[in-house]
């Protein structure tokens, strides 16, 4: 999903880029520096679910997008980024021993692969992939993919507007660009009653996992962290040397206290140049890093 970003950008950025979650609207203008808004949504507006339509009233959600875009007429096509929330999409990290050279094998390969792991009927959803960085052995790809019913719905929310999304993504697909270490990393970031869990060594993404927690406590949180760090060294041979946290509030204090002491290693919270990372916009910083980086390179 990134090179296909850096691809994308390399043609003039976009005015606007949005991150929609159910708490509410975290929109970015491209300024020097960037002008970064949230409007908050009432309950009911949005309901996130892979198997569902999350756009439960699209009126109102349009309407508040044309709030923070502040009325702005649009006459060119690709000129939105729309970050959706984790809970939306399924996220697969697939390994290959070797990967065909042409998209139609590629995707007929990804297609087979994917088909008996979603929950939703493969033949109308939208799937997307990246080749990552290979080292040599095997091939890393990382596969999104929604009923075509969900990203229909929020893209017609801009659309509304006068919008056109150029770039569909996810908050913690954006929000990876924020995470700046050589090693092997994990960032647990809470949406709501979602909790995201990734591993990255590198700059690759090696898993992603979401889970829909029946309550939101330290011992939910960390229940499933553990057997995730176990799969990073069982499956990647290494120990991960740093968790990121993102979107805990209050409780971020006494969850870096808890995986400091056990299993110790270092925790921090997620960082940006932007403003403070919460989970409503922790992919629009995210995405506004990755700009800066390649207008830089």
């Amino acid at each position: 999903m990134i090179e296909r970003l850096r691809r994308w950008l390399r043609d003039p950025p976009p005015a606007l880029g949005f991150e929609l979650s159910e708490e509410g609207i975290a929109a970015a203008q491209i300024t020097r520096p960037p002008r970064i808004l949230f409007r908050p949504l009432r309950a009911g507006v949005l309901s996130v679910s892979p198997l569902r339509d999350n756009v439960l009233d699209a009126d109102e959600l349009a309407s508040q997008i044309r709030a923070v875009a502040g009325g702005r007429e649009t006459r060119k096509r690709h000129d939105a980024v729309l970050i959706l929330p984790d809970a939306s999409v399924r996220v697969i990290v697939l390994d290959f021993d070797s990967f065909p050279s042409t998209p139609s094998e590629q995707l007929a390969l990804i297609r087979f692969r994917i088909r008996k792991g979603l929950p939703f009927d493969l033949d109308s959803a939208a799937l997307s992939y990246a080749v990552q960085a290979s080292d040599g052995k095997r091939v890393d790809v990382v596969v999104a993919a929604a009923p075509l019913e969900i990203i229909a719905r929020y893209e017609a929310a801009l659309r509304a507007c006068g919008l056109v999304p150029g770039l569909v993504t996810t908050s913690t697909l954006a929000a990876l660009e924020l995470v700046r270490e050589n090693t092997t990393a994990v960032l647990m970031k809470l949406s709501g009653r979602f909790l995201t869990i990734s591993i990255l060594e590198g700059d690759r993404l090696r898993l992603l996992r979401w889970i829909e927690l029946s309550q939101i406590s330290r011992e939910e949180i960390l229940e499933p962290l553990y057997p995730t760090l176990a799969y990073a060294e069982d499956q990647l041979g290494t120990r991960a040397s740093k968790v990121w946290l993102c979107g805990f509030g209050a409780m971020t204090d006494r969850l870096r206290l808890d995986l400091e002491r056990e299993p110790g290693m270092p925790c921090e919270p997620l960082r940006s140049r932007w403003g403070e990372v919460e989970a409503y916009n922790a992919g629009l910083l995210g995405w506004l890093e990755s700009v800066e980086e390649l207008k830089a390179a």
